[in-house]
């Protein structure tokens, strides 16, 4: 299955992967590929019998960052669009190419190799799990082009890393390679087969029933931050859509007599 030429998407039985496909330029994102993971991500999210998704890149990198080139060949055209996003009071359009994976009631792995720089460091930190080769070459670059993270790197660098780490990465647009960035937390896995080891690392994520595993993960996502008591708040109100519906019970049921008894769909999530 297919979203287009910049973003291909390949179906395993439950589980998709998003590849990003413009190798030539090192997964670098122009327009076409930005509005094709937005539409990858709100479809998938409306995919009820989808249990995992893994994103990466096609060539020899995972995401180089904005291709400028292809993005300031029309100037007068691009620059009105991009100060337009600036001004809605909601996620706008660049936002949502990190922050709509955390919508899906799914795990998300991404697996980085190659470049991970700018707006590829920030859809990478937008999904669940990170695994990245030792050798991969990360930077939260915008300083570089006299710029901030502005695709949701500030939103999603807070849960990962301290601020002080955080403002050396944003202020220095340094190159780490992975083995730096899993020592600071920015990425959970090294492997040599970033792929491979995303892909296991799905599986044990979605091996059990759909509904409690898109409510964990929103539910995390909505108490992290939060004080003690909207914490509990969150817990409580997150179990009251779990117990004793279907695949609670089905959960019950492959703890017991019947452990080959497969799950319904997901009703929890996008």
């Amino acid at each position: 299955m297919s979203r287009s030429e910049t973003v291909v998407l390949e179906r395993d039985d439950e589980r998709v992967h998003v590849c990003l496909n413009r190798p030539e330029k090192h997964n670098g994102m122009n327009f076409d590929m930005l509005d094709s993971v937005n539409e990858a991500a709100k479809s998938l999210a409306k995919d009820k019998a989808l249990r995992s998704v893994v994103i990466r890149g096609n060539g020899p990198s995972f995401c180089a960052g904005l291709d400028f080139g292809s993005v300031l060949k029309s100037p007068l055209t691009a620059a009105p669009l991009m100060m337009s996003q600036l001004m809605l009071p909601y996620a706008n359009r660049f936002q949502r190419w990190s922050l709509a994976w955390r919508d899906l009631g799914v795990p998300v792995v991404a697996a980085i190799h190659g470049n991970c720089f700018g707006a590829g460091i920030q859809l990478a930190l937008g999904a669940d799990v990170r695994v990245a080769t030792p050798d991969a070459r990360l930077s939260v670059m915008e300083a570089k082009w006299g710029l901030v993270p502005d695709m949701g790197g500030a939103a999603l660098l807070r849960e990962l890393v301290r601020i002080d780490v955080a403002k050396q990465l944003v202020m220095s647009a340094k190159i780490i390679d992975g083995r730096e960035a899993h020592a600071l937390g920015l990425v959970t896995h090294l492997a040599d087969d970033p792929v491979a080891r995303a892909e296991e690392i799905a599986a044990e994520m979605s091996a059990f029933s759909p509904d409690a595993v898109a409510a964990g993960k929103l539910l995390l996502q909505e108490a992290w931050d939060g004080s003690e008591s909207e914490a509990t708040a969150a817990e409580r109100r997150w179990q009251r859509r779990l117990i004793g519906r279907s695949n609670q019970r089905i959960s019950i049921a492959r703890n017991g007599s019947d452990p080959d008894k497969p799950f319904d769909k997901r009703r929890i999530g996008s």
